[in-house]
């Protein structure tokens, strides 16, 4: 099982991350090479692109008379799913997640067409056939599953609260009564934290407004889960810090349509028979943030 952990200085660790996660954001435009103490060459991939694939599955069937696969991703989570402004790049652990499922599936890096979509958006583009397939920090609830299907999980992970660094008033959910805190529509943790805590809760559509937010004094804390919370902190150490400890615990999974069986096998015995790649894309992208954990086994 996996579990989130983090060091007592959360922000002296996390800012020696940084540095490799913004290089590695800056220049990975494509599909990932061997982790470090790979043999020399350099350039060893993680894996090929599979030839010849048969599957019995009505998205699989249309995404190869497409001649390309559409998956829905997020674009302003450092370290998970980030879509760089400059340059268009995508990177991040969620990103590299779909680039080994697409490559398993037969398609190139050029046949993956990366689509951000909104939390609250999620099921109905997976409904209506706007993404083939949607990794970006997806919990897998029941009630989500009543209209889609999941494969996984390949994270877990649990909800926790970021504040400005000079906060001390919040150590965790309980703290939050007479304070204002932001979450993201449509996401399990805004609907969390409105049930179960008092206090004034806003949403907007991005975290990344959610911080510009509580940068600016005009929210108290952000709730959402750590794993996505620890991006920000490396991202501005000497601003942001993570308060108290997780207080549930997230799944998450690849959202694919309902009754697609044939897909979900195929990537659950992807994820059970490729350990050394998730890890190799774990060590890259979470571990630098101060993450530490297991890959967890698929339902």
């Amino acid at each position: 099982m996996f579990s989130i952990k983090r060091t007592s200085r959360v922000a002296a660790g996390l800012g020696l991350g940084l540095a490799a996660l913004l290089a590695l954001t800056a220049c990975n435009s494509g599909s990932p090479t061997a982790p470090e103490g790979a043999e020399e060459g350099g350039d060893e991939k993680l894996w090929e692109v599979a030839s010849d694939v048969e599957l019995d599955s009505p998205t699989f069937e249309r995404a190869t008379e497409a001649g390309k696969i559409v998956i829905g991703v997020k674009a302003d989570q450092p370290g998970l799913g980030y879509e760089d402004a400059t340059t268009g790049d995508r990177t991040g652990f969620d990103v590299d997640i779909a680039r080994w499922i697409a490559a398993s599936l037969g398609f190139e890096e050029d046949a993956i067409e990366f689509k951000t979509v909104p939390s609250a958006n999620r099921e109905q583009e997976i409904i209506n056939g706007g993404v083939d397939l949607y990794v970006g920090t997806y919990s897998m609830t029941d009630a989500r599953d009543e209209v889609i299907d999941f494969a996984g999980p390949y994270l877990i992970t649990g909800q926790g609260l970021l504040v400005r660094a000079d906060d001390d008033s919040i150590s965790g959910p309980d703290d939050l009564a007479d304070k204002v805190t932001c979450s993201v529509t449509g996401s399990t943790p805004l609907q969390r934290i409105k049930e179960e805590y008092s206090g004034e809760v806003t949403e907007r559509q991005t975290y990344s407004e959610c911080v510009e937010q509580l940068l600016a004094g005009q929210v108290d804390a952000i709730t959402t889960d750590e794993a996505i919370l620890a991006g920000y902190v490396a991202q501005d150490p000497d601003n942001l810090k993570l308060a108290g400890e997780p207080f549930s615990e997230e799944r998450y999974g690849v959202g694919l349509a309902d009754g697609d069986t044939a897909l979900q096998e195929h990537i659950n015995t992807l994820f059970t028979d490729g350990g050394d790649v998730w890890q190799a894309l774990f060590d890259t992208w979470l571990a630098p943030s101060g993450v530490k954990g297991e890959q967890p086994a698929v339902d």
